[in-house]
């Protein structure tokens, strides 16, 4: 099934937004979000490697040929350093394990190194936003005292390895290596990470804490870090496992009626709100349970199902089983979103992803349970005539869509569902780490590495 919707949302890319970055399913034409500036062809390579797993060689071949002939990173505007990362950097490193084909490789590299300006701060860490063409950088202008944003800049750490790998240029690896080390000295308020931190004096921002946005994928990225260098990197083992720690102590609690949920911190206050975002960490919980403290695995594993469960409440709550944006824990609700502005669903794939893991470390039957209710209210409420599109209201009788599909739809949404429904050989997790955007990356095992120097 999630193939026939690869093959309807990919279709209709092609037929009314090719070469565009997203669709827009509704009115039928391109979208084209600021985040990646005048870069063109995120769906085209955020879904490359999703095409090559579902053996969808035909789309494949064209998406190739258009990245050969189109993929242009000469443009004057600026961009999110962080979307174009884990979308473009991660998807042209899996488009080129997967297929081997040279033009990936070649165009990745040559990507990262038009990243590597962001990097020219005091301290290492890099600006959020940097023209591609003057090499400028700058932080959001929302963002707390200037500061740059832990997701962001803690999330460009398995894609600069893999360049590093790949290049021969030790540089990439550098500059993410020198993100450990500031934050490494830094003195963490209560073991947890502030989202916030101050490229010029490289101390933190506001005291805000979370493991959904602006947080989420710093943590992943800690525990990839370590797996993807075949357990190697014992500092982001050690950063991971102690980040748990402090989590649970901290932000994760349980509701009157029995739900865990991860509570997000201000300055010492909680709020109990669970993003949608915070949802991939039930995943990430079991994924890491196997390197945890030896009489932890079962309590990591148990701490991902509790997850997995709280998320499909937020989903099995609503009026369409698709899961809101943000919902809340407070006021005799639980797992409900109760700001108008926050009952949205934009075809994100955290809950899913939690899913896939969870049936791939326990194999529950309920986990695929649960990833057909998703399907078939996508199939329902999100299909539309020119693809799928997100939703502006859950909890509402009738759907009122937003227009977009998300090239993160293509790209992550769609794989964590095939990888549910297919054979654990699949990408099996002994092999590979899939990257924030769901690009999957290949361990670097100790002979690979050897190799290489040998090359060198």
């Amino acid at each position: 099934v999630s193939l026939q919707m690869m093959k309807h949302a990919w279709d209709n890319y092609k037929r009314y937004a090719w070469g565009l970055n997203e669709l827009k399913p509704i009115s039928k034409q391109g979208h084209s979000s600021n985040l990646f500036g005048n870069i063109q062809g995120a769906t085209i390579v955020d879904a490359l490697d999703t095409l090559y797993i579902m053996e969808m060689k035909e789309e494949f071949k064209e998406a190739k040929e258009w990245v050969e002939k189109n993929l242009d990173f000469n443009v004057n505007a600026e961009i999110s350093v962080f979307e174009v990362n884990i979308r473009f950097v991660g998807g042209l490193l899996s488009a080129y394990y997967l297929s081997g084909e040279e033009v990936f490789r070649k165009k990745a590299v040559e990507l990262g190194e038009k990243l590597l300006p962001a990097f020219n701060t005091p301290t290492g860490i890099p600006w959020a936003l940097l023209n591609i063409k003057s090499g400028i950088g700058r932080n959001w202008p929302w963002a707390s005292g200037g500061s740059s944003i832990l997701a962001e800049f803690g999330t460009l750490h398995l894609e600069f390895v893999h360049l590093s790998h790949l290049s021969g240029n030790p540089v990439f690896a550098e500059k993410v290596m020198n993100i450990r080390k500031v934050l490494n000295r830094l003195d963490k308020p209560e073991g947890l990470y502030p989202n916030y931190l101050n490229p010029s004096s490289g101390q933190w921002g506001q005291h805000h804490v979370s493991i959904g946005g602006l947080g989420d994928s710093f943590y992943e990225y800690l525990l990839k870090a370590w797996l993807m260098s075949d357990k190697r990197d014992e500092d982001g083992k050690k950063m991971y496992y102690d980040a748990v720690q402090a989590i649970e102590t901290h932000l994760i609690r349980k509701s009157s009626g029995g739900l865990t949920y991860i509570a997000e911190w201000k300055g010492g206050l909680l709020e109990h709100k669970m993003g949608h975002l915070t949802c991939f960490a039930g995943g990430m919980f079991a994924l890491g349970a196997d390197g945890a403290p030896s009489d932890k695995t079962g309590h990591h594993i148990e701490l991902g199902a509790e997850i997995a469960r709280t998320c499909h409440e937020s989903y099995d709550r609503t009026r369409m089983k698709l899961g809101p944006e943000a919902f809340r824990f407070d006021g005799g609700v639980e797992a409900i979103a109760t700001r108008q502005n926050e009952k949205y669903y934009i075809l994100r794939p955290e809950v899913i992803e939690t899913y896939m893991y969870m049936w791939r470390l326990t194999h529950d039957p309920k986990y695929r349970e649960w990833g057909w209710e998703a399907v078939e209210a996508l199939e329902k409420h999100c299909r539309v005539d020119g693809g799928y599109s997100g939703i502006r209201d859950v909890y509402n009788n009738h759907e009122s869509h937003d227009d977009v599909q998300q090239s993160f739809f293509l790209s992550e949404t769609l794989k964590y569902l095939y990888l549910l429904f297919s054979e654990d050989d699949l990408l099996p997790f002994e092999h590979w780490v899939f990257n924030t955007e769901a690009h999957p990356l290949p361990v670097l095992h100790k002979d690979d590495v050897n190799k290489e120097e040998n090359q060198k």
